[in-house]
């Protein structure tokens, strides 16, 4: 198995109890430069760990890897990653890991803008006392659209907070929490929503789902808040619904990203951006090393393995989407 940096060369470590599994070799490779061999002199690997968020046009290597068996992601998404995989590869995701503080981050968003903490923030640097009303998260009609492993953590971060939620998927259904609306209903689910949260994943149905008529759709006054992916989102249509003066939003993500200094985003009205750390707290090392751990276990044992995205064949036991 190869891992992106030492963060992950030894999963085992410091666990009580626990200990690397016979046979199981680690080495260190960020897929720049060749592979390097492990305790056998053998440059091959069963299971690469790309780098986090940084993998990009490097996942190209994946090819020239041998011996090739799973590729395990650190993040909860994958876009991006399917059409680097070579033929019989299963793609595992973290499905799991950053639902907490992505959750986290998701509530602390959606608080800082009604509250007006980033306004706030910038009186503070010259003095200015600004006291105005501003709206209250509690009573505060939310639509999440997203019910996999992050939504459901938002929901549940929401859940104290007194406010009206509804839930969207891409499919309608019922659930232990309740129901779950689909896709289909939103031209008539967002005109009755102060906050849309975004946390579905990057899908050929979801790129560039909020456009001008979904923003035109959502109430005065009413708030956006992404944590999903920037493609998610038009941003050219964004910024003018911004500039408008009739919308609020709070990204997490962006398109493009990195968000270049001089991109009109910036400098729009009534936006709080966070530069994509929704996952990356001290809560993803533990949990992303118990993830590996476990995987690695389940290889070694022929157990079926957790998050498999692909191929469209690969065993459905214990797989779950973000």
């Amino acid at each position: 198995m190869s891992v992106p940096d030492e963060m992950w060369a030894d999963p085992w470590a410091g666990v009580a109890g626990a200990a690397r599994p016979d046979g199981v070799q680690l080495v260190v490779w960020d897929l720049l430069g060749p592979l390097p061999p492990d305790d056998d002199g053998r440059q091959r690997a069963d299971v690469v760990v790309p780098p986090y968020m940084q993998a990009d046009e490097r996942l190209s290597r994946l090819g020239d890897v041998e011996g090739l068996q799973v590729v395990q992601t650190l993040t909860a998404g994958y876009d991006g990653i399917p059409q680097w995989l070579p033929p019989g590869v299963t793609l595992c995701t973290a499905t799991g890991v950053h639902d907490a503080s992505t959750a986290e981050l998701t509530l602390g968003l959606t608080i800082a803008v009604l509250r007006g903490l980033g306004q706030a923030a910038l009186d503070a640097t010259t003095g200015t006392w600004r006291h105005a009303t501003r709206p209250a998260l509690a009573d505060r009609r939310v639509l999440l659209i997203g019910s996999g492993s992050v939504g459901t953590a938002i929901a549940a971060r929401f859940a104290p907070f007194e406010v009206r939620l509804t839930r969207v998927a891409s499919r309608a259904r019922d659930d232990d929490a309740g129901h779950v609306h689909g896709a289909d209903e939103l031209p008539r689910l967002l005109p009755a929503h102060d906050v849309v949260v975004l946390a579905c994943p990057l899908t050929d149905a979801t790129r560039g789902m909020v456009n001008a008529a979904f923003l035109a759709a959502m109430p005065d006054g009413g708030l956006l808040v992404n944590v999903a992916r920037g493609p998610v989102v038009v941003t050219e249509a964004l910024v003018a619904a911004l500039e408008s003066g009739r919308l609020m939003a709070a990204l997490d993500v962006t398109d493009p990203e990195p968000l270049p200094p001089d991109h009109p985003l910036w400098r729009a009205p009534n936006v709080l951006i966070t530069p994509h750390v929704g996952g990356d707290t001290t809560a993803f090392p533990p949990r992303a090393l118990a993830l590996l751990r476990d995987q690695l276990e389940r290889l070694v044992d022929g157990r079926p393995l957790r998050n498999v995205v692909a191929p469209q064949d690969a065993p459905p036991e214990g797989t779950h989407g973000r």
